[in-house]
């Protein structure tokens, strides 16, 4: 990498930014309120590209958001609050202090012992709580991945894999006995420990749950695209048809993939 080269493009990024703010009527308008949502729906775009490992359109998204943070460093340049340069040093003097084993004389063992010690000189730093800092606003699944990531980096979590999967056992039998009171609030919270539970296997698996489930959803609109056609080539309308005959079709489906 041409680090000079590097350099001038970014400069001349934020030199389009500054015209951009103004001389466009829509980017005059905007605040870190109204680019909120746009970033979000970015971070979205970017995660699609690394699902579809589609790398033109990723490194297309990786512009995108480094837009948006030169974007947000000139507003809050115009409202003397801080600027690029504050917002790098900052991001600077933080990895290097909390990768002590790099630039400093401690020394780990691989990357448990790497967590661990993020957390601690989090702690030293002044949070007040391991779980301090997980937005409120994360989708679910990502915030209960991060909560355990947390929580397991000062030794709160299962020995192994086998011990999470006892664990999903008894929350399904627990929730197999809230449903049979028929009491919706209790099932909600009994369901809710069985996913949180999953999410935790996934973890231990060092899989993404997020990414099991986008799998799955892709393999079901496959199998279910192909019944669909498969009953337009008899003629019939899917909707025309009994379980019984889906059912058949959708299992030869999944003996044909195999």
């Amino acid at each position: 990498m041409n680090t000079n080269v590097t350099l001038q493009k970014f400069e001349k990024l934020i030199e389009i930014i500054d015209t951009l703010r103004k001389e466009c009527p829509w980017d005059k308008e905007q605040t870190f309120e109204s680019l909120r949502r746009l970033t979000i729906e970015e971070v979205y775009e970017l995660s699609h590209a690394i699902l579809e490992r589609d790398y033109e359109n990723l490194k297309e998204e990786l512009g995108d958001l480094i837009m948006h943070v030169v974007f947000y460093a000139t507003i809050a340049k115009e409202q003397n609050l801080f600027d690029l340069a504050n917002i790098i040093e900052a991001i600077n003097n933080k990895l290097i202090r909390r990768h002590p084993h790099v630039f400093g004389e401690i020394h780990v063992n691989g990357q448990k012992d790497v967590l661990e010690n993020w957390e601690k000189i989090k702690i030293s730093e002044g949070k007040k709580s391991v779980l301090q800092g997980i937005p409120s606003s994360l989708p679910p699944t990502i915030k209960a991945y991060r909560i355990q990531e947390k929580v397991a980096a000062v030794g709160f979590d299962w020995e192994n894999a086998e011990d999470v999967f006892s664990k999903i056992e008894e929350e399904i039998k627990e929730l197999k006995a809230t449903f049979k009171d028929s009491n919706k609030e209790k099932i909600r919270a009994e369901l809710g420990d069985v996913f949180f539970s999953l999410i935790n296997l996934a973890r231990h698996l060092s899989l993404d749950p997020d990414d099991c489930i986008e799998q799955t959803n892709k393999k079901f609109i496959h199998r279910f695209s192909t019944l669909e056609k498969a009953f337009t080539e008899k003629g019939k309308n899917i909707q025309e048809a009994n379980l019984e005959e889906m059912d058949r079709i959708w299992n030869e489906i999944k003996s044909d993939e195999k």
